[in-house]
């Protein structure tokens, strides 16, 4: 491939046009043997969001807010992790998988009476881009509140629990706590140079202390500039209704949304050979 007619001594690369199906960093041309100055200038400023998105602490009361104002119907927990602070956390990710002392009584502030089982318990926890949660959680909800309340099947919800300092595994713990026959984790994925705000969901049937990953299935880079609030809702509602039928989650469960998609689309020709 040659490289394209160099202007104002930047030599443009012709594979710059598949930018327009991607944020990823291809075709960037070049000045010299280096990159132009502009490409640097976006790299050094994506990073520096990626690095603001991992230490921005969560601002847990305008949150909470936020999600009081969805008008649910569920009362709100705050929670916390056993890393009591940011550089704990990113140190001792064992630490962040368990809720702290208070955190754990505060779940357990009932009756005598065994805690009635539920259908589904949400937490929204910080994890790795507080900016995801900030900015995705509320709307995000909102489409699964409405997508809950219209389905055939009728699902009796946990309080909302918001926890810091939190990774996924930490849903294990509040969902058996809560007498959950499942749990939703709403957590900010780890942030990438151009997506510092994905939101990702990761579904656990039977949740418990000690479950790995492979029992967890994950709908990823939910955020407006990637999988949108109603689809990704569309996709848990499906894995919800599965999970429940088929008593389980994780590797032994399929997302079999997309099948008749892929089924249809064995016509359509790769765009870089048309």
């Amino acid at each position: 491939m040659s490289d394209a007619t160099p202007t104002h001594g930047v030599i443009d690369n012709p594979w710059h046009r598949l930018r327009e199906f991607t944020d990823a960093r291809i075709g960037l041309g070049r000045a010299g043997t280096s990159l132009p100055t502009r490409r640097s200038l976006e790299f050094q400023l994506a990073h520096a969001r990626a690095q603001d998105a991992v230490h921005l602490p969560l601002d847990v009361e305008a949150l909470c807010r936020d999600l009081d104002g969805l008008k649910t119907g569920q009362s709100i927990h705050r929670l916390h992790s056993r890393a009591a602070d940011r550089e704990t956390y990113l140190q001792r990710p064992d630490l962040g998988r368990r809720l702290d002392e208070a955190s754990r009584e505060r779940l357990a502030e009932t009756d005598d009476a065994p805690r009635p089982a539920v259908d589904l318990a949400i937490a929204v926890v910080d994890g790795l881009s507080s900016l995801a949660v900030q900015q995705n959680v509320p709307p995000f909800l909102e489409a699964l509140t409405q997508a809950l309340a219209e389905d055939d099947q009728d699902w009796s919800l946990a309080p909302l629990t918001v926890v810091e300092q939190g990774r996924v595994a930490i849903g294990d713990e509040i969902g058996e706590g809560l007498n959950a026959r499942a749990v939703l984790v709403l957590i900010g994925e780890r942030p990438g140079l151009s997506s510092p705000d994905s939101l990702g969901l990761y579904l656990t049937w039977g949740p418990r202390v000690g479950l790995n990953d492979a029992a967890r299935n994950c709908i990823s880079n939910v955020r407006p500039a990637g999988f949108v609030f109603d689809e990704a809702s569309r996709r848990l509602m499906y894995l919800l209704r599965e999970a429940r039928a088929r008593g389980l989650s994780g590797v032994q469960l399929k997302d079999r949304t997309q099948d008749d998609v892929i089924a249809s689309s064995g016509s359509v020709q790769n765009f870089l050979t048309s």
